[in-house]
Parts: C-alpha cells; sequence; structure tokens
C-alpha cells in the first residue's frame, strides 16, 4: 500500500481495500489478519488506523455514504426542475451500485445488520437523510405534474430504494443488458408507476 500523507485520504485507501475483502469474504469471514494483509500494513499498524473491525465497517460504509454525497447529490443540487433532478438522482445512484469499483456501496448493502450499536446508528442517521430527500423531491415531483398522486412520496421512495439497491445481486456490466438500458429503464419504470407516464428522454450525452 502506497504512503499517503493525508490522514483523511489514507483511510479512505484502507476502507477502498478493505471493501474488496469484505465482499469476497463477507464480514464474519474476513479477518483483521487478511484485511492488513490486503493493504499492506502490519496487523498492528492496520488497528492503529482503525480501531476494531467494527469501526473500520463503520468506516467503510460511512465512506461509502460520501461517495453518495459526492458522485450523486453533489452534482444534481444545482438542477432547479424536479423531475431531471429526480431522474439524474435515479440515474447517479444506479451508477454506484453496478459500478464493481466502488464496493464501499455494496458493504453498504450487504453487511446492513453486521454494524451494531452507536455506530450503527449513525450510518442509519445519514441513509434516513437520503430518504428523506428522495421523499421531499418525489413529492415536488408530483405536485409538479398537477395530477392526484398515484402513491405517497414515503412509499414511492422506499419502493425506489428496493429497485436500485438489489441491483447489484443480479446484475452483470458485461451481460446481455447494458448499463444505459438498465438505467433507461428502471428510470422509465419508476415515473409510470409514480406519475403514470415515462420520464423524459435522457440528453444526448447521456445521464
Amino acid at each position: 500500500m502506497s504512503e499517503v500523507a493525508n490522514p483523511k485520504q489514507k483511510l479512505r485507501e484502507i476502507c477502498r481495500i478493505a471493501a474488496r475483502v469484505f465482499y469476497e469474504k463477507g464480514y464474519d469471514g474476513a479477518s483483521m489478519q487478511d484485511i492488513a494483509k490486503a493493504v499492506g500494513l502490519t496487523k498492528a499498524g492496520l488497528y492503529h488506523h482503525v480501531g476494531s473491525k467494527d469501526r473500520l465497517l463503520f468506516e467503510i460504509m460511512n465512506y461509502g455514504m460520501d461517495i453518495l454525497d459526492e458522485s450523486v447529490l453533489e452534482k444534481t443540487k444545482g438542477i432547479e426542475d424536479p423531475h431531471e433532478r429526480l431522474r439524474q438522482t435515479i440515474a447517479g445512484h444506479i451508477d454506484l451500485v453496478v459500478r464493481s469499483r466502488d464496493l464501499e456501496i455494496t458493504v453498504i448493502l450487504h453487511e446492513n445488520r453486521s454494524l451494531k450499536g452507536a455506530l450503527r446508528k449513525k450510518i442509519n442517521a445519514r441513509k434516513k437523510s437520503y430518504i428523506h430527500y428522495l421523499v421531499d423531491l418525489i413529492a415536488q415531483v408530483q405536485d409538479q405534474s398537477g395530477r392526484e398522486p398515484l402513491i405517497s412520496p414515503a412509499l414511492a421512495a422506499f419502493n425506489l430504494l428496493g429497485i436500485i439497491n438489489w441491483l447489484y445481486q443480479w446484475y452483470l456490466p458485461d451481460g446481455s443488458i447494458s448499463q444505459s438500458e438498465l438505467t433507461q429503464g428502471c428510470v422509465d419504470f419508476f415515473f409510470r408507476g409514480l406519475l403514470g407516464s415515462a420520464a423524459p428522454p435522457s440528453p444526448p450525452n447521456g445521464a
């Protein structure tokens, strides 16, 4: 593992590599020795950076939420039209889940029940913040349509998360369905259920 001067960058590098170990072996099956070997540290050196296995899992999940914030929310917050902002949010979230290089996101989904106590509460608070964002945005889209809502914003948000967060279980990036087809299909499916109509077409350069 290369030396990184910035402690935050170093922790993120540890999280990226440890996420792959957890993905391959599972949280219970991966030992701190396995992770130390993967990141090129002694076991004592790894504990110096992360404190404990639980803390490492928390840091991976926390980093995963940072990635969501940076890659999705920051990029969509300047979009004024709620319909387009929701479409771009869905596309960005799908991209995070299906990209194998971002296993921090997969660990959040797959090891959701492995984190316990106060650390789990902290991650759940960040997840709830994202859910509230989706609920509010969906409500704006429904209000903009001028139609009687077919489904509550909260129920729509949880259905959307169920669709996206399960993709890592079955979608194969090198399979017969391209990521652009997957994204457009999910977006259209969701908007048809939400509003009874398809979402606006994607821009020429994609999402």
